[in-house]
Order: structure tokens, then sequence, then C-alpha cells
């Protein structure tokens, strides 16, 4: 039998310290891979949360509105489309065939500030 509550706290502990080492390396100027470490984040607490509604595994997917179906949660539209926005530095991270243009300093500060909005509210919901 799958523990779930083991689940929910891995994905749960991941995710923060995701959010901890994006905010270091978009500090750093590693703006690129904290990015990616930002999309991870929340990907890892939407997981907790798909574990916490569903009572199983995750499923090893990384597309934000995928998890954010089957999450369990209602989210917004704005918040959907946040989730939409951040999606792709999931695949610039990994596939450097695709990457674009690296966004600023100030446009990685303002997409943390955006994040940090979201990841708190569903961490602040487990």
């Amino acid at each position: 039998m799958v523990n779930i509550d083991k689940h929910i706290s891995y994905w749960r502990n991941m995710a923060e310290e995701d959010w901890e080492v994006a905010n270091q390396l978009i500090a750093s100027d590693k703006i690129r891979h904290g990015l990616f470490f930002l999309h991870l984040s929340l990907e890892k607490i939407l997981k907790a949360h798909v574990c916490h509604n569903t009572k199983d595994i995750a499923p090893r997917v990384h597309n934000l509105i995928s998890l954010s179906e089957l999450s369990g949660i209602s989210f917004e539209q704005r918040q959907t489309e946040f989730l939409s926005e951040i999606n792709p530095f999931n695949i610039e991270g990994c596939y450097p065939e695709v990457w674009g243009v690296v966004p600023s300093r100030e446009e990685a500060d303002k997409l943390i500030q955006k994040v940090k909005g979201i990841y708190e509210w569903l961490k602040n919901q487990l």
C-alpha cells in the first residue's frame, strides 16, 4: 500500500528546496537555471496536491496545466494563464535547442514575485 502522506511530504519538501534554489540562482544571475527551478517548485507543490486529492502517487508529467487539472484545486483563469507562461521554462532548462531569449534580471525578479504568490497560495492549501 502506498503511503500517501509520505509522498505529499516528499513533494512539499522538494518544492521548498527548489524554491530556495531558484531564488539563489536568479540572485546570482543564473537566470535560465533559476527559471527552470521556479518551474520545478510549482511542479512539485502541484504534485503534492495531486497526491492529496487522488490518494495516489503523482504522474510523471511536468506540464503545470495537466498537474493543476489533477490537483483538485479551482484555479482562476489568470492563474492558469500564468502556469502556461511558466511551462516553457521546464523545456528550455532541459533542451538547449529550444532556448529562447533569456529574460533580464528585472523580468526574472518579476516572475519570482508572481510565482511566489501562486506558490505560497498552493503551499498554504496543503
